[in-house]
Order: structure tokens, then sequence, then C-alpha cells
């Protein structure tokens, strides 16, 4: 990350823009960092100016002592399409894409949304959210984040055999270095249902995209999504999981905002 902008806050955010086209920020999800994000924005680079971020608390970017929350995120974002000119379209993978909404919907000169598989629910999950949300908050408040990290991996479906061996790679160390910024994920996705307001109050066009070889209510979720979006439109790659290849992806998004209007 070669770039700086201070946040409203004075906060630091680190980027990097690749590509001189029309701007387009990329939302990277829980646990990810700027990095993540790199090879979509190599794959947009000749046609957009692809700008990737350390979202706060994490990477290069800084972040504040109080509770981050929300309406902060907001402004990280704002800050961003600032600093590339004014206006910008939007790309938010998983929980990115919550917030990438969000930010759709607070007024940002925002001209275009493409998310993918964010991971709202359609029917109440019986209080297992509400669960997730206090247990995270007791581990980390007693900076237990290892734990806070397996937590969040049950939560996604990762089995105890997959969770042991992530705690043995090599990446794990910087995975706790950001687990506290699960809670800054976990306050964009509120309480996991869908909230079909968000996505009704956006003028501007929607795209939810999510991948055939995924589960099933990822593909519902994702389209509910764009059925609620009055310019939305949904579509599935096959073949394709919640990590969702580059080189796949990038073709679709190059042309959703060749189409629907991305400003420079």
């Amino acid at each position: 990350m070669d770039k700086k902008v201070l946040s409203r806050d004075g906060t630091p955010l680190a980027y990097e823009r690749h590509g001189d086209g029309p701007a387009g920020v990329l939302v990277g999800g829980a646990l990810c960092t700027g990095a993540t994000l790199a090879p979509l924005a190599r794959a947009l680079s000749d046609r957009f100016g692809a700008v990737t971020y350390d979202r706060r608390g994490r990477g290069a970017s800084g972040d504040t002592a109080s509770p981050c929350s929300v309406a902060r995120e907001v402004e990280d974002i704002a800050a961003l399409i600032g600093a590339c000119g004014g206006g910008a379209a939007l790309y938010g993978v998983s929980s990115g894409g919550a917030l990438a909404l969000r930010a759709a919907a607070s007024g940002l000169p925002v001209d275009a949304v493409a998310v993918y598989e964010t991971p709202f629910t359609l029917h109440e999950d019986g209080g297992r959210r509400r669960e997730y949300t206090g247990r995270l908050a007791e581990l980390l408040a007693r900076d237990r984040r290892g734990d806070a990290l397996e937590l969040f991996m049950t939560l996604t479906g990762m089995s105890p055999e997959m969770i042991a061996g992530a705690r043995r790679s090599p990446g794990w160390a910087g995975m706790e270095a950001i687990a506290p910024t699960l809670a800054y994920d976990d306050a964009v996705m509120g309480d996991g249902l869908l909230p079909r307001e968000l996505p009704a109050s956006l003028p501007m066009p929607v795209l939810s995209v999510a991948g055939g070889a995924g589960p099933a209510w990822m593909r519902e979720s994702a389209r509910a999504v764009a059925d609620a979006a009055p310019r939305g439109t949904y579509r599935v790659l096959e073949g394709q999981t919640h990590a969702v290849e580059a080189a796949v992806l990038a073709p679709l998004l190059a042309e959703f905002f060749d189409h629907r209007g991305s400003r420079p």
C-alpha cells in the first residue's frame, strides 16, 4: 500500500489504486486486507482505477481507541472516494458487501454497487447470531484472539479439523493480529437477516453475485438482494465458491461497471 488518506476521525487508511480509469473501490470482508483483493484489482486495472485498501484496524491502516462503528467505516469509504476524484463504483465481498451497500445507501457519490455473496440470511436463526455477537465481544475483551477466530470459523461452517489445520498454518498469526476487527464485520452484518429496505433504498444499479458451487442459501440471499433493489441484477458464477477466482469475476464486474455508469 503506497498511499494514505485520512478518514473523518483522523484514522489513516492505506490504499492503492490499480489503473487510471474510472474509480472502483473494492471492499474486503472479514479477515481480509487490501492484498486479498489485489488480484481482482489487477484484473480490472486495464479499464478501471480499482482501489484496494486496508480497512481500519488491518494491515497498514490505523484505528481509533474507541470502538469502531459502521458509520466510521462508511466515512472511510467516503475518504477513499474523495481521494479518487469524488465519485466511484463499489464492490464488496462477503461482509464487505454489506458495508458497500450501507455506504451506497448513506448518500455517498456512488453510481454502481456490486456484491459477492453477502452472507445475509432470509430466516431467523433461533438466536445463534446474537449468541455469536455476545461471545465474540467477551473473547475480544479478554484478548483471546485465537478463540475469537475459532468462534468465527465455526459460525462460517468450518469443521473442527479444518479449524485445527488453520491454527497450524503460517497465516494464523496474521489472522490473530486483525482478529479484533471481527467485531467490525459483525456490526455491519447486524442481526444477520437481510434488511430488504437497504437494497430497496438504492437508486443506482446493483449487481448481486453468488457462486454456483457454494451453499444454496448463499444464492437465495444474493437473489433476494437483487430482487429488493429497484435496479438489481442477479448472476451466478458456475463452479465458484465463496473464495471466487478473480479471473472469473473480473469480466462480469467490468461489463457491469461499463454499462451501468461508473463515474471517473
